[in-house]
């Protein structure tokens, strides 16, 4: 059958999260039987109920004339007015609601679309166009890239750059490593970034527009984590509160941390309005709309007190939940490593017995039932790391710390 299908989606991986919770299904029997039913840090999604208002919202919704026909790929005026509003007072940014942004089916759906508007698909490699993406990222964009006909460029995010990269730096490299520059469409950042957790500061961003307006690089910025922050003084920005950004940039927002609303698929992409309407053109030709009583919910949640008041006490949960597991780790001898100010990750070493990522991440698996992400899921920088998503309850984290003692997972032993 593999004749009847494209090139580029044959060279595809599943993504790492569903191959990992394939493995997980298959070891929870021998496991639940040694008393180490798997305890899942590995997939970046919140465990809290929604907040109330937004479910009552929905079922408001269910009964409204006209709630269960067609929407519009573009998203319902009221749905758009209440992202512009959100905008304006949490970034202090202003958008027209009716030209600057679209609704998505979730950012990643969004982000994935957006790709395929950019790039010029061909297998030659020397041909391809480039998308410049952070490494470690997100495990999807290199792929997304990839099924598109494109290729991705590592962007190296490390302890000496601080994460925040110099940008003229890496595009020499990308010289040097015989990457055509007239060929590079794109930048994508995300901060706070998945799986490191690292924010960005407003000088760095400012560089990082300097960088793409000097060379006419479009700016992607995937900016899924902005409301999952622990310090207000570091409270993360959007790429639009930069001066000029709008002129080359387009951002991607979703409901799915903030809100635990990850089953629901909402989210939405604002910034230079030409960008929005070229990528409004495909979607107008892929699908039809977000079920209009989940914009309506959706509408309702994002400028309410009870959502400000939600997102506040979620970051509280995971700030607890983080000081518990760094206590843990230090007892552990884990001592040098990144604690970030945001997101509910944690960008782990591996003991430095263990050859590879994925080695470690396999035995603390089928060994503890402490489910984890090797660090090479997110790019080449990523060796050496694992990721921890802290979103499970306090009494799991504890359960975990504990079992890692008694089955011998110290730092160095």
């Amino acid at each position: 059958m593999r004749e009847f299908f494209n090139d580029y989606v044959q060279t595809l991986e599943t993504y790492i999260m569903f191959r990992i919770k394939e493995t997980v299904g298959k070891l929870t029997p021998e496991l639940s039987a040694k008393n180490r039913a798997p305890i899942m840090l590995s997939m970046g999604a919140p465990t809290f109920t929604p907040p109330k208002k937004v479910i009552d919202a929905l079922k408001f919704a269910l009964e409204e004339k006209g709630a269960h026909l067609y929407s519009t790929p573009k998203g319902e005026k009221f749905f758009r007015d209440a992202i512009a509003k959100r905008m304006k007072t949490r970034f202090n940014v202003e958008l027209n609601p009716d030209k600057e942004i679209f609704s998505l089916i979730g950012s990643k759906e969004g982000i994935a679309n957006f790709i395929r508007v950019m790039i010029n698909p061909t297998m030659v490699k020397e041909e391809q166009d480039i998308i410049m993406v952070p490494d470690p990222g997100y495990a999807s964009y290199k792929e997304m890239i990839k099924v598109s006909g494109g290729r991705a460029y590592s962007v190296p995010l490390t302890p000496q750059n601080n994460y925040m990269p110099d940008m003229e730096n890496v595009f020499e490299q990308l010289i040097k490593d015989g990457y055509n520059p007239k060929k590079v469409k794109a930048l994508l950042i995300n901060y706070p970034n998945n799986p490191i957790g690292a924010t960005a500061t407003r000088e760095y961003l400012e560089s990082v527009v300097k960088f793409c307006k000097k060379h006419h690089i479009l700016l992607v910025s995937d900016a899924a984590y902005t409301d999952m922050y622990f310090k207000e003084e570091l409270k993360p920005m959007s790429i639009l509160e930069i001066d000029g950004a709008k002129d080359i940039a387009v951002e991607f927002f979703s409901f799915s941390k903030p809100y635990a609303m990850t089953g629901w698929r909402l989210g939405w992409i604002c910034g230079n309005e030409e960008a929005v309407q070229i990528f409004g053109k495909l979607k107008s030709t892929i699908d039809s709309g977000l079920f209009k009583v989940l914009q309506r919910a959706a509408a309702e949640i994002l400028n309410s007190e009870e959502g400000d008041e939600y997102i506040k006490e979620s970051n509280i949960k995971f700030k607890r939940n983080q000081n518990l597991f760094v206590k843990g780790l230090k007892e552990l001898g884990w001592k040098d490593f990144y604690i970030p100010d945001a997101t509910f990750y944690l960008w782990l070493p591996i003991p430095p017995r263990y050859k590879t990522s994925v080695e470690f991440a396999d035995d603390l698996m089928k060994k503890s039932g402490v489910v984890v992400v090797p660090g090479d899921a997110f790019g080449t920088y990523g060796e050496g790391y694992f990721r921890v998503s802290i979103v499970c309850p306090e009494e799991q984290i504890s359960e975990v710390i504990k079992r890692m003692k008694e089955d011998g997972f110290y730092f160095e032993k």
